[in-house]
């Protein structure tokens, strides 16, 4: 029997039981997803189908029951990895949440929880972290009087699925390297990238600041993030423009504070990244 085909289809949401969370309900056929990063853990649980992506210098394949955990700051991208494509549920779990939580397992104070980078294949913990979505998800939609989203019920779910991720596979991160030479040039190029998105830059600007010629600052800067300079800024803003866009500013003025030429400059690169329009997402 050939399983149908997904659609592009996805919901983003939030819930008072996960403060400052976006939580994602999503199947996926066409889009693709560009490479960038989220400020949170992202902790996704495949349910059908299978998605590829590129992420920490390897290429991965998660499919069904799997999760593919990416760490905050991590540059990755996303596709489907099967012709049907997959369909999935996400939480973008803030930094402080989970690692408070990992303190309190632990009854003391613990470094950043950090992630393998191998996709988890682990169907007990995929199928607690469909529950908890799926409770958070009804929670969300029928309010506190309907029995299958008592938050109680939700909020214990929730907690069970991350401490079990946590206990099962968190890590610490590895001690860095020394810094290199080049570092704190790089360091110099982003806060020039980062200080004033609506300003105009060119790479010659960034290569003067750090005494390298426009092809060398790039290669340099590539090297060291992953993304040249100009995709490096469109993640940023895009980055940025998510506070005010939760705050309720309209698109088209969040587009101009945050540097986009125009609006559908915007939400084209928004949807590359989030694969909503940013008005959708804003919505939830």
């Amino acid at each position: 029997m050939t399983r149908s085909t997904f659609r592009d289809s996805a919901r983003y949401w939030r819930s008072p039981l996960l403060p400052g969370a976006e939580l994602l309900t999503a199947e996926y056929h066409d889009h693709e997803f560009t490479a960038h990063w989220h400020d949170a853990y992202t902790v996704p649980v495949i349910e059908e189908g299978a998605e590829c992506y590129r992420y920490s210098g390897a290429h991965h394949v998660a499919d069904a029951g799997s999760v593919p955990v990416i760490n905050p700051g991590e540059l990755h991208t996303g596709a489907r990895a099967v012709d049907e494509g997959w369909r999935y549920r996400v939480m973008y779990v803030p930094v402080d949440y989970l690692h408070a939580l990992a303190n309190g397992i632990a009854d003391r104070p613990q470094p950043l929880p950090w992630f393998d980078a191998e996709v988890i294949r682990d169907l007990d913990l995929a199928r607690r972290l469909s529950r908890a979505h799926r409770l958070m998800e009804a929670h969300a939609a029928h309010g506190l009087t309907a029995t299958p989203a008592d938050p109680l019920t939700a909020e214990d779910a929730l907690i069970d699925a991350l401490s079990t991720l946590l206990t099962r596979h968190g890590r610490t991160r590895a001690t860095p390297l020394a810094a290199a030479p080049h570092e704190p040039r790089v360091d110099v190029m982003k806060a020039l990238l980062a200080a004033d998105l609506t300003a105009p830059l060119r790479v010659a600007d960034l290569a003067q600041a750090i005494g390298l010629s426009p092809f060398h600052a790039t290669r340099l800067f590539t090297h060291a993030t992953g993304l040249p300079p100009h995709a490096w800024r469109t993640q940023l803003r895009l980055q940025r423009a998510l506070a005010p866009l939760r705050a309720g500013v309209a698109v088209a003025d969040v587009a101009a504070a945050q540097g986009f030429t125009d609006q559908s400059h915007f939400t084209r690169h928004f949807r590359r990244m989030f694969g909503v329009p940013p008005g959708r997402w804003q919505m939830a």
